[in-house]
């Protein structure tokens, strides 16, 4: 397996890196945190995974280890293979990812063009034991998931009031403070309360 690449960034293009190692370009599809640090002309080093299949061989890039881990994690669910995984590592931060898998939040996982409820609850189901839990955030002891996570609770009240809970999460995205604080955020982000 390659594990790395340690080089100089020779071309971006989408979602696609070209990392000059001594000469070689390895061509990486890059999740969007990777694809921020690798600005053409910089020496990096990027975390990697190869997958083989049959008919090919990709080499995936990520910005960091925790990315990476969660990667294949994701890639080892039934019915999740690599351009999913990467969709999903893109859109959310590992330790969300591991939050959300362990509070059994489908509607955060669902929130990533590709992943239906199906697909979502399965990763909670088969990830759930296989998470350790060290890079999610804290939830207080003694409570209820969604009443104890202030960005949930506002995304299932915009939910709710007849939104999709892809732009809900959209709409929170940034948004601070209060569960009341998060929802007028969304709400103004979203033009206002649907009629």
């Amino acid at each position: 397996m390659i594990a790395h690449v340690r080089g100089t960034v020779a071309d971006r293009d989408g979602d696609t890196v070209v990392v000059d190692v001594a000469g070689v370009g390895y061509e990486l599809i890059a999740t969007m945190s990777a694809l921020v640090l690798c600005e053409p002309g910089r020496d990096v080093a990027v975390p990697t995974y190869l997958h083989v299949r049959e008919d090919a061989m990709q080499l995936y890039g990520f910005g960091g280890e925790a990315e990476r881990r969660i990667f294949r994690l994701l890639i080892g669910v039934n019915g999740v293979g690599p351009k999913l995984a990467l969709a999903i590592v893109s859109a959310h931060e590992p330790a969300r990812i591991e939050s959300a898998v362990l509070a059994g939040d489908v509607a955060l996982l669902s929130s990533v063009s590709g992943v239906g409820r199906k697909t979502a609850e399965r990763i909670c189901l088969d990830l759930k034991d296989r998470i350790d839990g060290a890079g999610a955030a804290p939830s207080p002891a003694g409570g209820a998931a969604g009443a104890d996570d202030p960005h949930r609770a506002a995304r299932e009240a915009l939910v709710a009031l007849g939104y999709a809970a892809s732009d809900a999460e959209a709409a929170l995205a940034g948004a601070d403070g209060s569960v009341e604080e998060r929802v007028k955020a969304g709400l103004a982000a979203l033009g206002g309360v649907r009629g």
